[in-house]
């Protein structure tokens, strides 16, 4: 419920974790350096410095790929086990990471010893502070919790809503220490309450909204020198979370039905960014290859360019390799009627337009490789929802459709890995991009990334 304190909490744990992280590969390494355990067949290891870069990977990436797997959330209602899980899939991540570095940077492992050994130390070590951490809060819920003390004010049925709310987490956070009824009683009443109890935050919660009532007790709150916290239940929305802001010296209530600015969308930006460049490096002789292929089996440009819907239904050039005969889009009109697509999308399944290389270049996939370019330049992300033709956005049937453009165009998302072109219903369509922004995170992203590789080698649901 206290954001910035449970973000500062979230962001010291995963410090303290990073510091456990590198005990435990100190500890590995002294017990294998003196031959306390041995387990590799070596007889001396090297000196600490080459285990560095290891440290350099493990105490960073760690403490984030633990927060990647939900580690740091609901810590009270976990179980070993659910921990233990979370834990495995962190370390296989790290274990990729790690042998990436060895593939590509031609880095040395000097023991496995060690890095067995830091296996079980750090799962022990991580494992036997969240369980204190959970004994001692546990303890302190019993005895009523030592939270910050707040006041709460407004129409009782809603205080009382919020307070049945709170889930064992918060209500170590918060220590209700009197609720007033405003509807029976007065201003002074909460002022009143407020000296009595020494309180920094008033809660205000009104279900009809009453400007006047709401207005004196944030006056009342603001002279008093504590914070008031109006809850906003009063605006029913079904997807859209309220937050605060300022336009110029005015305050703002901001609704949003997307993910906010952060550090992980500015992550995933950037991340975005530098695999582009990679893959166009690493994909450079394919795409030489293609661009050749598509030039001697039929005539016209290598590339197809269209303006697409971009974020926000900004329009975008969007580069393809060139998977048709020319002139295909002036033949659009005549194939109108194979639309195996309800709503304004148009997909047919054995198109008579696609060329013979560029049937081939769809099952692949490999005709999508220069939308690379449009990530790398910033238009698209490599996942998010597939960008569609300005006609077809224009042609939207429904208002929330449009909510799939509140989040940037990407190479691919949960579409491409639960059918692709095998979904014929633009409203599952939709509805797929919808969970994907509604539940976004950096994590997701990785696992749609995973998940569109088996995907793409096996061509399912390309057309």
């Amino acid at each position: 419920m206290i954001a910035r304190k449970q973000e500062i909490r979230l962001q010291l744990n995963q410090l303290l974790d990073a510091v456990l992280l590198g005990l435990a590969f100190g500890l590995a390494y002294v017990l294998r350096r003196h031959n306390l355990v041995v387990i590799d067949s070596l007889g001396e290891i090297p000196e600490f410095r080459y285990f560095l870069w290891l440290l350099a990977i493990i105490m960073p990436l760690g403490p984030f790929l633990l927060e990647l797997q939900g580690y740091y959330k609901y810590t009270l209602e976990k179980t070993v086990w659910k921990s233990l899980q979370q834990m495995l899939r962190a370390g296989v991540w790290l274990g990729l990471l790690l042998g990436m570095a060895v593939i590509f940077l031609k880095l040395e492992v000097p023991s496995r010893s060690v890095l067995i050994l830091f296996v079980l130390f750090s799962a022990a070590i991580l494992l036997a502070k969240e369980r204190l951490y959970i004994w001692r809060q546990s303890a302190r819920l019993r005895q009523g919790g030592f939270g910050e003390r707040v006041i709460m004010a407004g129409e009782t049925k809603m205080l009382a809503d919020i307070a049945a709310s709170f889930n064992p987490s918060q209500k170590l956070e918060i220590q209700i220490v009197e609720t007033i009824d405003l509807e029976t009683s007065s201003t002074d009443d909460l002022i009143a309450a407020i000296h009595q109890h020494n309180v920094g935050r008033v809660v205000l919660a009104f279900s009809r909204l009453e400007l006047d009532a709401v207005q004196r007790a944030i006056e009342a709150c603001e002279v008093e020198g504590v914070e008031a916290w109006l809850s906003v239940d009063f605006i029913r929305t079904s997807v859209a979370r309220p937050t605060y802001e300022s336009l110029g010296p005015r305050p703002m209530l901001v609704f949003r039905a997307t993910p906010e600015v952060s550090w992980a969308l500015m992550v995933k930006n950037g991340v975005d960014r530098v695999l582009a460049a990679i893959g166009l490096v690493v994909f450079s002789p394919l795409l030489l290859v293609v661009a050749l292929g598509v030039k001697l089996t039929s005539p016209g440009p290598v590339l197809f360019t269209q303006r697409r819907a971009g974020l926000h239904g900004h329009p975008f050039t969007m580069w393809k390799f060139r998977t048709m005969d020319l002139g295909a889009e002036k033949r659009h009109g005549e194939l109108a009627a194979l639309n195996e697509m309800s709503g304004p999308v148009f997909k047919v399944q054995d198109d008579p337009r696609v060329t013979r290389f560029g049937r081939l270049l769809r099952r692949t996939s490999v005709d999508e490789l220069p939308q690379l370019v449009n990530v790398l330049l910033g238009d698209m992300s490599l996942v998010g929802p597939r960008p569609l033709p300005l006609y077809e956005v224009n042609n939207f049937q429904k208002s929330a459709h449009r909510r799939r453009l509140s989040m940037k165009p990407g190479l691919t998302c949960l579409w491409q890995i639960r059918g692709r072109n095998d979904v014929t219903n633009f409203d599952d369509w939709v509805r797929m991009d919808l969970e994907y922004i509604d539940n976004w995170s950096l994590g997701m992203d990785l696992r749609i990334l995973i998940g569109t590789i088996p995907v793409v080698l096996l061509g399912a649901g390309a057309r």
